[in-house]
């Protein structure tokens, strides 16, 4: 529940920012609605556990696929905590249309993450998804202008007899035909973008 007073803002636009990349202009999330949906899910259900006595407007760093983003974000102030709790105030891009429809019909593997890209942009790096017994996954890519489509398959299979469910993630790396830049990266198992996440240095 809100036991002291949010920041009332107007139209303004929110500056979501790459590094060595153009920033993109977005509507601001006013800081009731970024509340409203914080506390009550987004479909409005639910009860708020937590008591906020207050925002005010900085910033987060979130995993895109062009890399990670500083964008703005309403850091709610709450009762018995030191540490503000970030919301992302930035409404976000409609993802583009996927050149390819999901595939669920057909065998195929779901690509989990990006996890990579090179500095020239052609080197791409994801965590595929293939089972305990087989030779791991392969990754075929589909360009387009506006986006890549990568499709997950099982390399080989090693055994005929009786194997496990487990599913595992390797690391596999595809070369594109020109840069990524801003294209959106799309599974086409799953007919989403495959969101990035790097994979921290030991």
């Amino acid at each position: 529940m809100v036991r002291g007073k949010l920041p009332r803002t107007g139209a303004k636009k929110a500056r979501v920012a790459w590094a060595g990349q153009a920033p993109v202009v977005r509507p601001l999330v006013a800081a009731r609605d970024a509340y409203a949906a914080m506390a009550f899910g987004p479909h409005g259900g639910g009860r708020p556990h937590l008591s906020v006595t207050g925002a005010r407007l900085g910033t987060m760093t979130v995993a895109t696929p062009r890399g990670p983003a500083a964008v703005p974000a309403w850091l709610f102030a709450l009762d018995g905590y030191d540490t503000p709790l970030r919301r992302a105030a930035a409404t976000p891009s409609p993802a583009p249309r996927s050149p390819i429809a999901p595939t669920r019909s057909v065998p195929g593997q779901r690509v989990d993450r990006l996890t990579g890209v090179g500095a020239d942009g052609r080197a791409v790096t994801v965590l595929a998804s293939h089972g305990a017994c087989d030779d791991g996954p392969r990754v075929a890519v589909l360009e387009t202008r506006d986006g890549v489509v990568l499709s997950g398959s099982v390399a080989k299979t090693r055994h005929t007899g009786l194997c496990t469910k487990q599913s595992k993630l390797t690391p596999v790396r595809v070369r594109l035909k020109r840069p990524l830049d801003g294209r959106v990266v799309l599974d086409a198992l799953m007919g989403a973008p495959v969101p990035y996440k790097e994979i921290p240095a030991d």
